[in-house]
Protein backbone atom coordinates (compact mmCIF):
# COMPACT_ATOMS: atom_id res chain seq x y z
CA UNK A 1 0.00 0.00 0.00
CA UNK A 2 2.92 2.30 0.64
CA UNK A 3 4.44 2.61 -2.00
CA UNK A 4 0.93 2.64 -4.14
CA UNK A 5 -0.60 5.34 -2.02
CA UNK A 6 2.24 7.80 -2.22
CA UNK A 7 2.07 7.44 -5.87
CA UNK A 8 -1.62 7.59 -6.15
CA UNK A 9 -1.52 10.95 -3.38
CA UNK A 10 1.16 12.15 -5.40
CA UNK A 11 -0.94 12.14 -9.06
CA UNK A 12 -3.96 13.41 -7.42
CA UNK A 13 -2.44 16.49 -5.80
CA UNK A 14 -0.76 16.75 -9.49
CA UNK A 15 -4.08 17.30 -10.63
CA UNK A 16 -4.47 20.86 -8.37
CA UNK A 17 -8.18 21.41 -8.05
CA UNK A 18 -9.48 24.71 -6.47
CA UNK A 19 -13.34 25.27 -6.16
CA UNK A 20 -13.52 27.98 -8.37
CA UNK A 21 -11.95 25.93 -11.23
CA UNK A 22 -15.02 23.49 -12.20
CA UNK A 23 -12.79 21.92 -15.03
CA UNK A 24 -10.27 21.24 -12.23
CA UNK A 25 -12.46 19.82 -9.71
CA UNK A 26 -14.19 17.25 -12.44
CA UNK A 27 -10.46 16.85 -13.54
CA UNK A 28 -9.64 15.81 -10.05
CA UNK A 29 -13.28 13.59 -10.00
CA UNK A 30 -12.16 11.64 -13.17
CA UNK A 31 -8.78 10.41 -10.84
CA UNK A 32 -11.52 9.15 -7.76
CA UNK A 33 -13.48 7.66 -10.53
CA UNK A 34 -10.82 5.81 -12.67
CA UNK A 35 -9.51 4.08 -8.87
CA UNK A 36 -12.99 2.76 -8.09
CA UNK A 37 -13.45 -1.08 -7.59
CA UNK A 38 -15.18 -2.15 -10.56
CA UNK A 39 -18.24 -3.60 -7.81
CA UNK A 40 -18.74 0.78 -7.07
CA UNK A 41 -20.98 2.09 -9.57
CA UNK A 42 -20.40 6.32 -9.92
CA UNK A 43 -22.30 8.80 -10.65
CA UNK A 44 -21.61 12.58 -11.39
CA UNK A 45 -24.70 15.09 -10.47
CA UNK A 46 -23.92 18.29 -12.35
CA UNK A 47 -23.95 21.55 -10.54
CA UNK A 48 -25.30 23.39 -13.07
CA UNK A 49 -22.95 26.71 -12.38
CA UNK A 50 -20.20 27.95 -11.01
CA UNK A 51 -18.93 24.67 -9.03
CA UNK A 52 -17.67 20.86 -10.43
CA UNK A 53 -19.76 17.79 -10.12
CA UNK A 54 -20.52 16.38 -7.10
CA UNK A 55 -19.42 12.47 -7.16
CA UNK A 56 -21.62 9.47 -5.64
CA UNK A 57 -19.59 5.86 -5.58
CA UNK A 58 -22.40 3.77 -4.22
CA UNK A 59 -21.39 -0.21 -3.43
CA UNK A 60 -21.83 -3.05 -0.73
CA UNK A 61 -25.06 -5.25 -0.37
CA UNK A 62 -28.36 -4.05 -1.47
CA UNK A 63 -30.09 -5.80 1.55
CA UNK A 64 -32.34 -2.75 2.75
CA UNK A 65 -30.09 -2.06 5.51
CA UNK A 66 -29.33 2.16 6.02
CA UNK A 67 -26.33 3.03 4.42
CA UNK A 68 -22.73 3.80 5.81
CA UNK A 69 -22.53 7.48 4.36
CA UNK A 70 -18.62 8.36 3.51
CA UNK A 71 -17.92 12.14 3.32
CA UNK A 72 -15.27 14.05 1.21
CA UNK A 73 -15.00 17.03 -1.18
CA UNK A 74 -12.63 17.19 -4.45
CA UNK A 75 -12.02 20.95 -3.73
CA UNK A 76 -8.96 22.43 -2.49
CA UNK A 77 -8.52 25.98 -1.25
CA UNK A 78 -4.71 26.43 -3.43
CA UNK A 79 -4.96 28.37 -6.72
CA UNK A 80 -3.93 26.66 -9.84
CA UNK A 81 -0.51 27.63 -10.10
CA UNK A 82 0.64 26.88 -6.37
CA UNK A 83 2.36 23.36 -7.21
CA UNK A 84 4.86 25.37 -9.92
CA UNK A 85 5.00 28.19 -6.87
CA UNK A 86 5.07 28.16 -3.12
CA UNK A 87 4.18 24.34 -2.87
CA UNK A 88 5.71 21.94 -4.90
CA UNK A 89 4.92 18.31 -4.75
CA UNK A 90 8.17 16.58 -2.70
CA UNK A 91 8.83 13.67 -0.25
CA UNK A 92 11.04 15.00 2.49
CA UNK A 93 11.55 11.59 4.64
CA UNK A 94 7.79 10.80 6.06
CA UNK A 95 6.47 13.82 4.67
CA UNK A 96 4.55 14.22 1.39
CA UNK A 97 4.45 17.83 0.13
CA UNK A 98 1.53 19.36 -2.43
CA UNK A 99 -1.35 21.46 -2.36
CA UNK A 100 -4.37 19.87 -0.77
CA UNK A 101 -2.73 16.37 -0.48
CA UNK A 102 -3.96 17.05 3.29
CA UNK A 103 -6.67 18.59 3.24
CA UNK A 104 -8.40 15.78 1.81
CA UNK A 105 -6.78 14.40 -1.10
CA UNK A 106 -5.39 11.46 1.51
CA UNK A 107 -8.79 11.51 3.29
CA UNK A 108 -10.38 10.34 -0.27
CA UNK A 109 -7.88 7.67 -0.77
CA UNK A 110 -7.88 6.25 3.04
CA UNK A 111 -11.68 6.03 2.39
CA UNK A 112 -11.48 4.40 -1.42
CA UNK A 113 -8.74 1.97 -0.17
CA UNK A 114 -10.89 0.80 2.97
CA UNK A 115 -13.48 0.70 0.97
CA UNK A 116 -11.65 -1.60 -1.32
CA UNK A 117 -10.40 -3.77 1.53
CA UNK A 118 -14.01 -4.10 3.37
CA UNK A 119 -15.24 -5.15 -0.43
CA UNK A 120 -12.38 -7.64 -0.58
CA UNK A 121 -12.93 -9.32 2.55
CA UNK A 122 -16.44 -9.59 2.02
CA UNK A 123 -17.32 -7.86 5.57
CA UNK A 124 -20.05 -5.41 4.65
CA UNK A 125 -22.96 -5.49 6.14
CA UNK A 126 -24.64 -2.31 4.45
CA UNK A 127 -24.78 -0.49 1.64
CA UNK A 128 -21.83 1.88 1.62
CA UNK A 129 -22.22 5.88 -0.39
CA UNK A 130 -19.05 7.63 -0.59
CA UNK A 131 -19.86 11.22 -1.29
CA UNK A 132 -17.41 13.53 -2.96
CA UNK A 133 -18.47 17.30 -3.08
CA UNK A 134 -16.51 19.68 -5.01
CA UNK A 135 -17.37 22.97 -3.32
CA UNK A 136 -17.02 22.17 0.64
CA UNK A 137 -14.28 24.95 0.68
CA UNK A 138 -16.73 27.53 0.04
CA UNK A 139 -19.48 25.92 2.81
CA UNK A 140 -20.76 23.69 0.03
CA UNK A 141 -23.52 25.51 -1.37
CA UNK A 142 -24.06 23.16 -4.01
CA UNK A 143 -23.77 20.06 -2.55
CA UNK A 144 -25.20 20.70 1.07
CA UNK A 145 -28.80 19.79 -0.12
CA UNK A 146 -27.17 16.40 -1.40
CA UNK A 147 -25.79 15.68 1.15
CA UNK A 148 -28.17 15.78 3.40
CA UNK A 149 -30.58 13.61 1.46
CA UNK A 150 -28.40 10.81 1.75
CA UNK A 151 -27.38 11.88 5.07
CA UNK A 152 -31.56 11.64 6.15
CA UNK A 153 -31.74 7.45 4.74
CA UNK A 154 -28.12 6.84 6.23
CA UNK A 155 -26.94 4.79 9.58
CA UNK A 156 -23.99 6.62 9.67
CA UNK A 157 -21.68 8.96 8.92
CA UNK A 158 -17.97 9.10 7.99
CA UNK A 159 -16.06 12.08 7.31
CA UNK A 160 -12.71 12.18 6.21
CA UNK A 161 -11.54 15.68 6.60
CA UNK A 162 -7.88 15.45 7.57
CA UNK A 163 -6.74 14.25 11.24
CA UNK A 164 -6.26 15.79 14.13
CA UNK A 165 -2.38 16.01 15.82
CA UNK A 166 -1.80 12.95 17.25
CA UNK A 167 -4.51 11.21 15.11
CA UNK A 168 -7.63 12.87 16.66
CA UNK A 169 -10.79 12.42 15.57
CA UNK A 170 -13.96 15.25 15.69
CA UNK A 171 -17.52 14.40 17.21
CA UNK A 172 -18.32 17.99 17.50
CA UNK A 173 -17.60 21.17 15.01
CA UNK A 174 -18.95 25.02 15.62
CA UNK A 175 -21.65 25.74 13.56
CA UNK A 176 -20.96 28.70 10.93
CA UNK A 177 -23.00 31.85 10.31
CA UNK A 178 -21.73 34.11 7.67
CA UNK A 179 -23.60 37.48 6.87
CA UNK A 180 -22.77 40.72 5.23
CA UNK A 181 -24.02 44.08 6.20
CA UNK A 182 -24.72 47.24 3.76
CA UNK A 183 -24.50 50.34 5.86
CA UNK A 184 -26.38 53.13 3.47
CA UNK A 185 -25.44 56.84 5.33
CA UNK A 186 -25.28 60.20 3.43
CA UNK A 187 -22.49 61.66 1.38
CA UNK A 188 -21.28 65.42 1.89
CA UNK A 189 -17.66 67.08 1.60
CA UNK A 190 -15.52 66.55 4.22
CA UNK A 191 -14.47 70.52 4.40
CA UNK A 192 -17.24 72.49 3.17
CA UNK A 193 -20.67 70.89 4.61
CA UNK A 194 -19.31 67.80 6.74
CA UNK A 195 -21.81 68.59 9.29
CA UNK A 196 -24.50 67.14 6.28
CA UNK A 197 -23.05 64.16 5.83
CA UNK A 198 -23.77 60.58 7.51
CA UNK A 199 -20.42 58.47 7.48
CA UNK A 200 -21.45 54.48 6.48
CA UNK A 201 -18.08 53.59 8.06
CA UNK A 202 -18.31 55.63 11.04
CA UNK A 203 -21.63 53.48 11.70
CA UNK A 204 -19.72 50.77 10.57
CA UNK A 205 -17.47 51.07 13.29
CA UNK A 206 -19.87 51.13 16.27
CA UNK A 207 -21.74 47.77 14.26
CA UNK A 208 -18.13 46.08 14.65
CA UNK A 209 -17.99 47.02 18.14
CA UNK A 210 -21.16 45.90 18.96
CA UNK A 211 -21.06 42.52 16.90
CA UNK A 212 -17.75 41.30 18.05
CA UNK A 213 -19.12 41.57 21.52
CA UNK A 214 -20.82 38.75 21.01
CA UNK A 215 -17.42 37.00 21.26
CA UNK A 216 -17.61 34.89 24.75
CA UNK A 217 -15.09 32.48 24.94
CA UNK A 218 -16.13 30.74 27.88
CA UNK A 219 -19.45 29.64 25.86
CA UNK A 220 -17.22 28.67 22.73
CA UNK A 221 -18.89 32.03 20.54
CA UNK A 222 -16.76 33.79 18.46
CA UNK A 223 -17.94 37.16 16.30
CA UNK A 224 -15.20 38.11 13.98
CA UNK A 225 -15.59 41.18 11.28
CA UNK A 226 -13.21 39.81 8.77
CA UNK A 227 -14.05 42.72 5.48
CA UNK A 228 -14.84 46.16 5.51
CA UNK A 229 -14.96 48.30 2.23
CA UNK A 230 -16.65 51.49 1.81
CA UNK A 231 -15.52 55.10 0.88
CA UNK A 232 -15.17 56.76 -2.47
CA UNK A 233 -12.39 59.50 -1.54
CA UNK A 234 -10.96 61.14 1.54
CA UNK A 235 -12.35 64.27 1.31
CA UNK A 236 -15.60 62.72 1.21
CA UNK A 237 -18.08 61.39 4.18
CA UNK A 238 -18.86 57.98 2.82
CA UNK A 239 -22.22 57.28 2.26
CA UNK A 240 -22.05 53.46 1.88
CA UNK A 241 -19.77 50.46 3.15
CA UNK A 242 -20.57 46.50 3.35
CA UNK A 243 -19.02 44.29 6.28
CA UNK A 244 -18.31 40.54 6.43
CA UNK A 245 -19.59 39.34 9.73
CA UNK A 246 -18.22 35.83 10.42
CA UNK A 247 -19.50 33.99 13.49
CA UNK A 248 -19.11 30.63 15.46
CA UNK A 249 -21.32 28.61 17.67
CA UNK A 250 -21.58 25.43 19.55
CA UNK A 251 -25.20 24.48 19.38
CA UNK A 252 -27.84 25.42 17.82
CA UNK A 253 -29.55 27.74 20.33
CA UNK A 254 -26.51 30.07 20.06
CA UNK A 255 -26.66 30.13 16.82
CA UNK A 256 -30.30 31.07 16.17
CA UNK A 257 -29.59 34.29 18.86
CA UNK A 258 -27.21 35.39 17.06
CA UNK A 259 -28.73 35.08 13.90
CA UNK A 260 -32.22 37.21 15.92
CA UNK A 261 -29.37 39.58 16.69
CA UNK A 262 -27.58 40.42 13.75
CA UNK A 263 -31.05 40.70 11.64
CA UNK A 264 -32.05 43.03 14.37
CA UNK A 265 -29.23 45.77 14.33
CA UNK A 266 -30.08 49.38 14.28
CA UNK A 267 -28.20 52.13 13.78
CA UNK A 268 -26.62 54.06 15.92
CA UNK A 269 -27.49 57.02 13.95
CA UNK A 270 -30.89 57.33 13.00
CA UNK A 271 -29.90 58.92 9.40
CA UNK A 272 -28.25 55.86 8.59
CA UNK A 273 -29.88 52.53 6.88
CA UNK A 274 -28.86 49.05 7.81
CA UNK A 275 -29.42 45.74 5.61
CA UNK A 276 -28.34 41.91 6.65
CA UNK A 277 -28.49 39.16 4.26
CA UNK A 278 -26.94 35.48 4.91
CA UNK A 279 -27.40 33.36 7.92
CA UNK A 280 -26.21 30.58 9.04
CA UNK A 281 -23.98 28.07 6.71
CA UNK A 282 -23.15 25.40 8.79
CA UNK A 283 -25.44 24.12 11.26
CA UNK A 284 -23.42 23.23 14.42
CA UNK A 285 -22.09 19.52 14.46
CA UNK A 286 -23.38 18.33 18.57
CA UNK A 287 -21.75 15.44 20.18
CA UNK A 288 -25.03 12.94 20.74
CA UNK A 289 -24.66 9.92 22.88
CA UNK A 290 -24.89 7.92 19.72
CA UNK A 291 -22.09 9.80 18.08
CA UNK A 292 -20.52 8.74 21.38
CA UNK A 293 -21.20 5.47 20.69
CA UNK A 294 -19.77 5.02 17.34
CA UNK A 295 -16.98 6.82 18.84
CA UNK A 296 -16.41 3.81 21.24
CA UNK A 297 -17.15 1.18 18.24
CA UNK A 298 -13.99 2.94 16.30
CA UNK A 299 -11.72 3.62 19.07
CA UNK A 300 -12.04 -0.39 19.95
CA UNK A 301 -11.51 -1.12 16.25
CA UNK A 302 -8.43 1.39 16.07
CA UNK A 303 -7.00 -0.21 19.25
CA UNK A 304 -6.60 -3.48 17.14
CA UNK A 305 -4.60 -2.37 14.58
CA UNK A 306 -2.08 -0.84 17.40
CA UNK A 307 -4.02 2.55 15.93
CA UNK A 308 -4.63 5.39 19.08
CA UNK A 309 -7.85 7.17 17.92
CA UNK A 310 -8.29 10.00 20.82
CA UNK A 311 -11.13 12.39 20.94
CA UNK A 312 -10.15 15.73 19.62
CA UNK A 313 -11.60 19.26 21.23
CA UNK A 314 -14.31 20.67 19.54
CA UNK A 315 -13.03 21.93 15.73
CA UNK A 316 -13.59 26.11 15.65
CA UNK A 317 -14.00 25.27 11.60
CA UNK A 318 -17.20 23.38 9.96
CA UNK A 319 -17.47 20.77 7.98
CA UNK A 320 -20.18 18.33 5.50
CA UNK A 321 -20.13 16.66 8.78
CA UNK A 322 -21.85 19.48 10.10
CA UNK A 323 -24.82 18.54 8.09
CA UNK A 324 -25.21 14.89 8.62
CA UNK A 325 -24.81 15.59 12.72
CA UNK A 326 -27.76 17.98 12.37
CA UNK A 327 -29.93 15.57 11.34
CA UNK A 328 -29.08 13.47 14.32
CA UNK A 329 -27.02 10.95 12.08
CA UNK A 330 -24.14 9.50 14.22
CA UNK A 331 -21.16 11.03 12.11
CA UNK A 332 -17.51 10.58 13.15
CA UNK A 333 -15.47 13.11 11.38
CA UNK A 334 -11.46 13.75 10.71
CA UNK A 335 -10.75 10.09 9.79
CA UNK A 336 -8.47 11.29 7.37
CA UNK A 337 -4.11 11.08 6.96
CA UNK A 338 -2.09 12.29 9.51
CA UNK A 339 -0.16 15.49 8.51
CA UNK A 340 -0.17 19.54 9.36
CA UNK A 341 -0.70 22.97 7.53
CA UNK A 342 -4.10 22.42 5.88
CA UNK A 343 -4.84 25.50 3.57
CA UNK A 344 -1.06 26.80 4.50
CA UNK A 345 2.02 26.82 1.92
CA UNK A 346 3.76 23.74 3.90
CA UNK A 347 0.70 21.54 3.81
CA UNK A 348 1.94 17.88 4.10
CA UNK A 349 0.55 14.34 4.88
CA UNK A 350 2.63 11.35 6.98
CA UNK A 351 2.96 9.30 4.53
CA UNK A 352 3.08 6.37 7.63
CA UNK A 353 -0.58 7.40 8.82
CA UNK A 354 -2.04 6.30 5.14
CA UNK A 355 -1.29 2.65 5.73
CA UNK A 356 -2.80 1.96 8.65
CA UNK A 357 -5.45 4.44 8.65
CA UNK A 358 -7.21 2.45 5.81
CA UNK A 359 -6.86 -0.55 7.38
CA UNK A 360 -8.62 0.89 9.97
CA UNK A 361 -11.42 2.65 7.69
CA UNK A 362 -11.75 -1.01 6.08
CA UNK A 363 -12.55 -2.79 9.54
CA UNK A 364 -14.77 0.09 10.68
CA UNK A 365 -16.55 -0.36 7.58
CA UNK A 366 -17.45 -4.21 7.95
CA UNK A 367 -18.58 -3.78 12.30
CA UNK A 368 -20.89 -1.26 11.33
Amino acid sequence: MLDEGVSMLSSWIAQESPTDVPAAVNAMGDLVIAEASAAVTAERIASQGQYGDMVLLRTGPQNGRRPILMIGHLDTVHAIGTLAGPLPLRREGDKLYGPGGYDMKAGILIALKGLRDALASNTLRRPVVLALSPDEETGSPFSRAIIEALGREAAYALVFEPARRGGGCVTCRKGTGRFQMTIEGRAAHSGMNHEEGRSAIREAAHQTLRFEALTDYQRGITANVGLIAGGSGANTVPSRCTMTLDIRVPTSRDGDAAERTIRNATPVDPDVRLTVTGGMIRPPFERSDRTAALLDLAQETAAGLGLCLPEAPRAGGGSDGNFTAALGVPTLDALGAEGDGAHTHHEHVLISSLAVRRAFIGKLLGAL
